[in-house]
């Protein structure tokens, strides 16, 4: 087994190793050191998923994004592999799922119509909704609104990795890439980035506590959203709401700051 040629060598030397050399071997022993990483992260993908997504598909997906943290991965940024790696591996499965097109078109089309209304109404007023403005725009009661939101909770989840423009088509992020990935050595695409982080961080900081403890525990501590429903208290359910409201609201925020609004 390739694990056992490297076994008395430190991680950290065979990383430095590798950037020099690109061998193969040393290549294939962090895939199979960490592949049980991309079980993980896809198991916890899996538990907020539909029962028709298949998980060893995700695991699947979750390698090619091992690979791909293993090709960019920099020693000496001062950032963990593994919490770089995670981050790519649920990329690539995102990236995947969002490719199935799994939600269904009339589900899309509700969260369209509540993202447009928090922007728009964020953009005349020029601060964070509530939930009966957001009601009122488009004609709902607050219960008719709370009943979308859960909806569409399903579609929020890949929302932390969409794609954000800086550039043409080819010079893209996630949001987050934004948050967490080494600094990109083109210095307007940094300048880009962090007018992006300025506005999540604010929008953050608008939301109310509970939401910002889900934000944390769901993307950062890879609890599932019935993890977090019992460290807050509260019924899955609630979580999941919390999660999708907080997320159209940083949508919006972005799409306001991308039209120049902001």
């Amino acid at each position: 087994m390739v694990k056992e040629k490297f076994e008395n060598h430190t991680e950290e030397d065979l990383w430095l190793q590798y950037r020099k050399t690109n061998d193969i071997e040393i290549r294939d022993y962090f895939v199979e050191l960490y592949a049980p990483l991309v079980k993980y992260v896809a198991g916890k993908i899996a538990m907020n998923m539909p029962s028709s997504i298949d998980f060893d598909d995700l695991v699947g997906y979750g390698v090619f994004g091992l690979f791909d943290a293993i090709e960019k991965f920099e020693p000496n940024k001062h950032v963990k592999f593994k919490t770089y790696a995670v981050l790519r591996i649920r990329g690539a499965i995102f990236d995947e799922l969002r490719a199935m097109d799994w939600v269904p078109r009339s589900v899309r089309q509700k969260s369209k119509m509540v993202d447009d209304a928090i922007a728009t109404r964020e953009a005349e007023l020029g601060r964070s909704v509530t939930d009966e403005e957001i009601a009122e725009y488009l004609g709902m009661d607050l219960r008719e609104l709370q009943k979308t939101m859960m909806k569409i909770s399903g579609t929020t989840i890949l929302s932390i990795n969409e794609m954000w423009y800086t550039g043409d088509d080819t010079d893209s992020v996630s949001i987050s890439d934004t948050l967490e990935s080494p600094i990109s050595l083109n210095p307007d695409h940094n300048v880009e980035k962090d007018e992006v982080k300025r506005v999540l961080v604010d929008a953050i900081k608008e939301l109310p506590e509970k939401a910002q403890q889900v934000l944390v525990m769901y993307y950062f501590e890879d609890l599932t959203l019935k993890e977090i429903g019992k460290v807050l208290e509260v019924t899955e359910s609630r979580v999941s709401q919390l999660h999708s409201k907080s997320i159209l609201k940083l949508r919006s925020k972005l799409t306001n700051l991308k039209n120049g609004i902001l």
